[in-house]
């Protein structure tokens, strides 16, 4: 039980620095209609009723101070003007009123925010589902919020208040019920929402699907002449749309769950539903977003499909329930062959749920592979969830091919994305791989004077720019019997090679180039890795690769920014032999060598997209060799 007895009788706080503009947002902005407050509330109740019965199954003690029959109760006060949304759930203790209603921290708020100005410029751009703050949609229709809550297994309950304009109390709550009852005392211009028929209308609209019923208590006085006083009334179907058989479930029906298991307010770009049977049996009902969540990469990398033994909800972050690739996917899965009596670090270890789990990942890569006939649809579902995806391709073994099949790239060939087959079928006579090029974004590697040469020969070239680019390309190596190699390695030799076809010999260098090549060794000396001849080079006079089984540039840049030792690592500079540049080097005197030669490693460097690292040299370098030009 925790220790509420050095808790003041009544606090007042200030929310959180961010949450007075959210809630401006929410109030003004977010919601084009302000009846999504109340299935927001409803879902909320739901989450909360879930908890404590799946916490119930190891401790029933936890039931002992409340009924055991899970249900979410709305009650209107038409002389009040109060609607008032009532569960027996889990409940909420002080510091977790606090931690909950007062703060929005955990919830990426900063980014939401950012979004919010980014897009909607006081405009509505429904993002608040994907935060987890649909609390606040309260403030849309209400100027005053209460929030009596007695979280179960604890005496003391709590009563949290909010105008929703800067601060809130909380204080104590004598006699509360377990669970939590919001208060909603409702603004003028939304007292339609004290109607019986328009409760009725919104819940069915958008929680009829809710596994728990949704009960409307008798409004007092609320009768028509000569009838009976109302009796208390289910608004909602309270059964669970996933163990209903996909042919009769409508389609506005998966949308409206969509909402509810996901937090979103998007339409879903793709839906899965379907009962496995045999040696094992479950339930499958989810959802691939259109839009791209704002905690899809966050360092956590946690799941959002729900999970059920026989419709008791289990874990909303189940560790083996769908790889970390998937973790973009929404929705539920249910079944009866997982103990309920088991902890979650055991569940997640259970054989059971790993042949779930793979069930589940082969009937979803077989949907995305149908899906991927249709490329102007398929490209939604890559620009949004591709870098994700392609973590696939890095830790699962097993699937990789498939998810090689699935993979699309931008390319210096095609407008859009392609596949690895359609690259495969375009590779030239005798081209021995499949090239690529790793960087930030597409427009610097179109550019990149690495690209030169194959692009002048033909060759199409992969364009990477997602980290995990960096990462896949060296565990998988090859596809097909087709290495993998990037254009940016040293060792790339393209002297062999005439629009795409192979010769037999390579020419040979002169004396003088090679003579040259020496002599930029000994100027440039520990500063790179080495100086060697390049047959990538068409326009550029110089560029920098790395070193022939090194790390890569791009790799490079990215481990700068979080090591300083990264910036120790040395790179090739290949010289281009036929650039007038390269060919007048063996006409100057060794001080004006010197000073050309670090000025084009630094001309390689800045391109590559690295820092000078010596500016001041660099500028006095610069200086020189252009006085002598005027000369």
């Amino acid at each position: 039980m925790a220790n509420t007895t050095e808790k003041p009788k009544t606090e007042t706080r200030e929310f959180q620095a961010e949450v007075a503009k959210l809630l401006d947002l929410v109030v003004h902005s977010l919601y084009s209609n302000r009846e999504i407050f109340l299935r927001e509330l409803i879902s909320n109740a739901s989450d909360a009723c879930d908890k404590l019965r799946y916490a119930a199954l190891t401790d029933s003690k936890l039931l002992e101070d409340g009924s055991s029959e899970f249900a979410i109760h709305l009650s209107v006060d038409k002389a009040a003007k109060t609607l008032t949304i009532s569960d027996n759930g889990v409940g909420m203790s002080h510091d977790e009123l606090i931690a909950n209603l007062g703060t929005i921290a955990k919830s990426g708020t900063a980014e939401f925010l950012k979004a919010a100005g980014d897009k909607g410029k006081g405009k509505d751009v429904n993002l608040i589902g994907q935060f987890g703050v649909g609390f606040y949609s309260a403030f849309m229709v209400a100027d005053k919020v209460d929030v009596v809550s007695r979280k179960a297994s604890e005496k003391q309950g709590w009563v949290w208040s909010s105008d929703g304009k800067g601060a809130f109390t909380v204080g104590e709550a004598e006699n509360a019920p377990r669970g939590a009852h919001i208060t909603l005392h409702m603004k003028p211009d939304a007292e339609e929402f004290l109607e019986p028929q328009r409760l009725r209308h919104v819940v069915k609209t958008y929680s009829d699907h809710i596994a728990l019923p949704v009960i409307l208590e008798p409004i007092p006085g609320d009768k028509k002449e000569g009838a009976e006083e109302a009796k208390a009334e289910t608004l909602n179907s309270a059964s669970a749309l996933w163990m209903r058989y996909n042919s009769v479930v409508k389609p506005e029906e998966y949308l409206e769950f969509y909402h509810h298991v996901g937090h979103t307010f998007d339409e879903p770009w793709h839906a899965l539903h379907f009962h496995a049977e045999g040696a094992i049996e479950y339930t499958a009902l989810l959802f691939i977003p259109t839009e791209k969540p704002f905690d899809l990469f966050h360092p956590e990398r946690k799941g959002h499909v729900k999970l059920y033994v026989n419709r008791v909800f289990i874990s909303d972050q189940l560790e083996g329930l769908m790889p970390r690739y998937l973790r973009f996917v929404r929705g539920v899965v249910d079944s009866a062959d997982l103990p309920l009596n088991i902890s979650r670090e055991m569940l997640q270890n259970n054989p059971t749920l790993r042949k779930i789990q793979n069930g589940i990942t082969k009937r979803m890569l077989k949907d995305l592979k149908e899906r991927a006939e249709k490329p102007e649809e398929y490209n939604v579902f890559w620009d949004s969830f591709g870098p994700v995806f392609k973590e696939g391709l890095y830790e699962d073994h097993e699937r990789r091919d498939d998810l090689l099949e699935l993979a699309r790239f931008k390319s210096t060939a095609v407008e859009g994305l392609t596949s690895l087959k359609d690259y495969a079928s375009r590779m030239k006579d005798g081209q021995e791989g499949i090239y690529y090029i790793t960087g930030d974004n597409n427009a610097a590697l179109k550019g990149s004077p690495q690209l030169e040469g194959f692009l002048d020969k033909g060759l199409e070239v992969l364009l990477l720019t997602d980290p995990i680019d960096e990462f896949w390309v060296a565990t998988v190596g090859a596809y097909g019997k087709k290495p993998f190699k990037s254009v940016a390695e040293s060792g790339t030799d393209l002297s062999a090679m005439k629009d795409g076809e192979k010769k037999d010999e390579a020419q040979s260098e002169p004396e003088e180039i090679k003579g040259l090549v020496e002599k930029l060794k000994a100027t440039l000396g520990e500063t790179v890795a080495d100086v060697r001849i390049s047959s990538r080079l068409t326009g550029s006079p110089v560029c920098l690769v790395a070193d022939t089984g090194g790390m890569s540039l791009h790799l490079a840049r990215m481990l700068q920014q979080h090591d300083e030792s990264a910036d120790k690592i040395r790179k090739v500079l290949e010289i281009n032999p036929n650039h007038t540049l390269i060919k007048r080097l063996n006409t100057v005197d060794s001080a004006t060598l010197n000073d050309i030669a670090h000025l084009l490693l630094d001309q390689a460097r800045i391109v590559e997209g690295e820092t000078v690292p010596d500016p001041i040299a660099f500028a006095k370098r610069l200086a020189a060799v252009m006085e002598k030009g005027l000369l």
